[in-house]
């Protein structure tokens, strides 16, 4: 990898800007590590900056390059990787969207496309990911390409900053699931950094925006009353939705949904649209000459998406690995047409998204769109047309917003104070998933609903499924499926020494606790009815408790007890 060439300043060339850095140690960046771009910011001392490569470039691809023994993410080189180095199979991209999920995961499936190699046995476990290196495929995981990049961000910031970088806050999906969440915190643990937040993308924005209002009240001298916005969020591997109410820099996030679907999906129609034999062609992926084909069609079509964002038709031409030719035109009506599926996934998020937040469109003072997607027309005018809106709000940077709110959220978690008041802000989170146990059979009871405001701590009352059952299997999931296997495995234990009596004559009581951290812990006690001592100690487990494999966790539990450790829901006996 090329030696970084970045300009230092001397000590007798310092501003003043430079000093009120140098005088934050232990200040913590904030990085957007988006499916197809990254960003990485700092509070300078009375703003949010954007750091810049050695390329002066302050949004950079989110990939790693394995062409030699030293993999690089190009972030520090001084020429950049064209294309084509990018797409013909030695870089690894689109980890976002691969980091923590199972071989049967369908958003796994739609990778096998990629121009590297994606595998699976479809048996619950993590799929194999390769990168073409002198003609022999080097295995890695999505984790260890996230900590490669990362190294080289954390590398850039601290020459940048001229100081050791340690702390910083990453944005995340609303949708990522607690293991998920793991996994970045161990690619981050991999490159040296410390993680004060993982924070979802909306809540980031939402943190900008209440900044903004907030500056806006004492310029005009206003009252700070409440306005609400509500923040559509769209990149290239997700979308997220959220409804935010600020006034006086609180933030409160009155209800938020996200969903692994992207410009990804929308690039894969496109692809899927122009070249007939797609699936064809893309079956074979772990051909050199078909992922080179793959990442030509790739470059054409990503080319096609953003000019028909500013233009009614356009035309595509490209050559195949087999000799045939793709010659054609496209326009916006056939490209919303095939698309037509993503468009309404986003459509049913903020249409959710509102009924979660009991409001009407009428309610919603701001719209604010944010990430590449937000450019595509139909988005606009779904999202705008479904709060009522003509224009989206105009004060956000659409690619910076994210990284923005990270940034402030860094400075806040690192303890600086601002004389201005800039950073006198709030937010208060919700929990973004649903979080309970299977009961009845293979049902989800959730103990702690989605959207509960957090830190949280909520309890159920569950019993006994069979006569004279001395043990229950407590299994936790996260997720917003009815049955459990729909959403996510985080753990389970056993709750033992219950009293041999015929089903439901005991209640055992099963507690969540998430912190302001965001930490989970459950709890689970036995007691008999009208007493409230336990009949034997309070368990308590820190989740998630599954590492890899727990696509095979559920399976294996069910082969071993069966139904006979099950527990069942007792209505009534919910506690608020």
């Amino acid at each position: 990898m090329a030696e970084p060439i970045y300009t230092v300043i001397s000590d007798s060339e310092t501003t003043g800007e430079d000093k009120q850095q140098s005088s934050f140690p232990d200040l913590a960046i904030g990085i957007d590590i988006g499916t197809s771009q990254c960003s990485v910011a700092i509070w300078n001392g009375s703003r949010v900056e954007l750091l810049r490569n050695t390329r002066n470039q302050k949004s950079m691809r989110s990939y790693v390059m394995f062409k030699d023994e030293v993999p690089s993410g190009g972030i520090s080189e001084e020429l950049p990787h064209t294309d084509q180095d990018i797409l013909s199979g030695g870089a690894i991209f689109n980890v976002k969207r691969l980091i923590g999920r199972i071989d049967t995961d369908p958003v796994v499936h739609t990778s096998k496309t990629l121009p590297f190699l994606v595998q699976t046995l479809d048996i619950g476990v993590k799929p194999f990911i390769a990168a073409l290196v002198n003609n022999v495929w080097r295995s890695t995981t999505p984790e260890e390409v996230l900590a490669i990049f990362l190294v080289e961000l954390k590398a850039m910031a601290e020459i940048q900053l001229r100081r050791p970088t340690r702390n910083v806050v990453l944005t995340i999906p609303v949708s990522f699931s607690r293991f998920q969440l793991a996994r970045i915190e161990r690619a981050c643990a991999m490159a040296g950094l410390r993680v004060l937040r993982l924070m979802p993308e909306p809540t980031s924005v939402a943190l900008l925006y209440a900044q903004q209002q907030q500056q806006q009240i004492k310029d005009i001298m206003g009252s700070g009353c409440e306005k609400i916005a509500l923040i559509f969020n769209m990149g290239a591997g997700y979308c997220d939705v959220a409804i935010i109410a600020t006034a006086g820099g609180v933030s409160q996030i009155k209800a938020q949904l996200g969903t692994a679907v992207g410009g990804e999906d929308i690039l894969q129609n496109v692809l899927r649209q122009l070249v007939p034999d797609f699936e064809k062609l893309s079956s074979s992926t772990h051909n050199i000459d078909t992922i080179r084909t793959m990442g030509v069609l790739r470059i054409v079509a990503q080319d096609a998406i953003h000019k028909l964002s500013s233009h009614s038709s356009v035309q595509v031409n490209m050559d195949l690995v087999n000799g045939s030719k793709v010659c054609r035109s496209l326009d916006r009506m056939e490209f919303e047409q095939i698309n037509a599926e993503v468009f309404e996934k986003c459509e049913k998020l903020v249409a959710q998204c509102l009924a979660d937040a009991k409001l009407l469109p009428e309610d919603i003072a701001d719209v604010i769109l944010v990430g590449g997607c937000s450019r595509i027309p139909k988005i606009r005018s779904v999202v705008l047309g479904l709060c009522k809106k003509q224009e989206s709000y105009e004060g956000i940077n659409p690619f910076e917003a994210a990284v923005s709110g990270a940034a402030l959220e860094g400075a806040i978690a690192s303890g600086i104070s601002d004389p201005s008041g800039s950073l006198d802000l709030l937010t208060i989170q919700a929990a973004p998933l649903s979080l309970g146990i299977r009961a009845d059979g293979d049902g989800f009871a959730p103990v702690v609903p989605r959207n509960t405001t957090i830190p949280a701590r909520k309890d159920v009352v569950f019993t006994t499924a069979h006569d004279n059952q001395t043990e229950a299997l407590i299994v936790v999931y996260e997720g917003e499926g009815k049955t459990a296997e729909e959403n996510h495995l985080l753990g389970y234990f056993k709750v033992t020494d219950i009293p041999p009596l015929p089903k439901g004559s005991v209640e055992i009581n099963v507690c969540m606790d998430v912190d302001a951290s965001n930490v989970l812990r459950v709890y689970a006690g036995v007691f008999m009815p009208g007493n409230q001592q336990p009949v034997s100690p309070v368990i308590e487990v820190r989740m998630p408790m599954v590492d890899d494999g727990h696509g095979w966790c559920a399976q294996a539990l069910h082969k071993m007890y069966g139904s006979t450790l099950d527990v069942a829901t007792i209505p009534k006996k919910v506690q608020h």
